[in-house]
């Protein structure tokens, strides 16, 4: 009898759900994707609310992944090469507190794990990182058209010039996690 494996949970934010997506989709170990919200206040917003900056929520994405196969210290060394966690609510020309960097933990391992891992990744980077850690809150899935996004749109303007770079980066520096 074959013992199945379980599975986890990761919940991340680093600028627009459509770039974290994209390249997670591609890491081996990643069973499931999804585009969402968390960390504000409204209950079930919408995109629009989001994008206007008045729920407080963040664009995430949820992860569901093997550890058998990827770690949590993986997909955060990922996150944090993937996405500048030193600008405060922003990504590039994406600004407001929905782009900020997050690590919403799902339990006190993950949450010393992201600590850790951000005391080693300050010396990567020239400035201080900004990313928030917090303790996951309600989940909202963002709408289908969110859903698997530059997959269907890569020659939208943002998904070529902003998603596509970002893919080619995991690419390139994580070669062993490509799917």
């Amino acid at each position: 009898m074959s013992q199945q494996s379980a599975t986890e949970v990761a919940i991340l934010g680093g600028g627009c759900f459509w770039c974290l997506e994209a390249v997670y989709l591609e890491a081996r170990g990643i069973l499931r994707v999804e585009s969402g919200y968390m960390g504000g206040e409204a209950p079930a917003p919408t995109y629009e609310q989001v994008c206007a900056g008045t729920t407080g929520h963040a664009e995430v994405v949820r992860l569901e992944f093997d550890p058998n196969v990827i770690s949590y210290r993986d997909i955060l060394e990922i996150f944090f090469t993937i996405h500048d966690p030193t600008t405060l609510n922003r990504q590039g020309n994406d600004v407001g507190t929905q782009y900020r960097s997050v690590i919403f933990f799902t339990s006190p391992e993950q949450e010393a794990t992201a600590r850790k891992v951000m005391a080693e990744m300050a010396a990567v980077w020239d400035a201080p990182i900004v990313t928030q850690v917090l303790p996951a809150e309600p989940w909202y899935k963002a709408e289908d058209y969110h859903q698997n996004y530059f997959a269907q749109h890569p020659l939208q303007g943002y998904c070529a010039f902003v998603v596509a770079p970002k893919v080619a980066k995991f690419r390139k520096m994580f070669t062993d996690r490509v799917k």
